[in-house]
């Protein structure tokens, strides 16, 4: 299925065409990440006291990042083929109090949501520490979350099971920054430097909690929140209930 374009995408567009770098040769759109240059050109321009509106783009997974997921994120059995996988290339506010370019590979059917929802915190400014594909970890969870990555599509199953597929193989789920926002069962606390922010009425940047704007708009495109389980605490985890 050919993917629509939403209108973020294409106010992102009327304003990368103004942002052409003389000389810049772009690689084909199949054989990798070439059509974000616009966006690493745009991010790279700005400087303090310069606005830049969220810009996203929605694109296939690319050749080169498909060949870097088959037998680490994805293998034969997942539930979804890559086929059905999008790569959202957008901006997102960093800790350091300026923008910064990541990307989130999630389900063709979410992903302009997804990108809405980001582009919201972007506006809000809410930090996010680094916004990798979980390639990038060897598709190792346990190395992404150290690393307070936010990502999404990962075939592997639900923490603490070996038998049931997590939200995530269906591309459906995201994680956000992973150490100010843990995952919590009992004495165990995932990251382990997300015990620093076990106290949730510590609120500082980063972090997620119940009922502020990151909650409301990720419900608003009908994700649930972690945060509101009731055996566990998951504090960095949306998705979609029942892919």
């Amino acid at each position: 299925m050919r993917p629509r374009t939403p209108a973020v995408l294409l106010a992102a567009a009327a304003l990368l065409g103004t942002l052409a770098v003389p000389g810049a040769a772009a690689a084909p759109a199949s054989s990798g990440p070439a059509p974000a240059a616009g966006l690493e050109r745009a991010v790279a321009a700005w400087h303090p006291g310069h606005r830049l509106p969220f810009l996203a783009l929605v694109t296939p997974v690319d050749r080169r990042t498909r060949a870097s997921m088959v037998g680490v994120s994805w293998k034969p059995g997942c539930p979804v083929p890559i086929e059905d996988l999008r790569i959202v290339t957008m901006t997102y506010w960093g800790f350091d109090d300026r923008p910064h370019l990541g990307r989130l590979m999630v389900h063709e059917d979410v992903a302009r949501d997804v990108a809405r929802v980001f582009g919201q915190l972007y506006d809000r400014r809410f930090p996010i520490r680094r916004m990798e594909l979980i390639e990038r970890y060897d598709a190792d969870d346990d190395a992404s979350m150290a690393a307070d990555n936010t990502s999404a599509f990962n075939c592997r199953p639900i923490t603490g099971t070996t038998d049931r597929f997590s939200i995530h193989s269906y591309g459906k789920a995201i994680d956000v920054n992973t150490i100010e926002n843990p995952y919590v069962k009992g004495d165990l606390v995932l990251p382990a430097a997300g015990r620093a922010f076990l106290d949730r009425t510590d609120v500082r940047p980063g972090m997620v909690v119940a009922g502020d704007a990151v909650v409301k708009a990720f419900a608003d495109k009908g994700f649930a929140w972690g945060g509101d389980y009731v055996t566990l605490k998951d504090y960095q985890h949306f998705e979609i209930p029942n892919p």
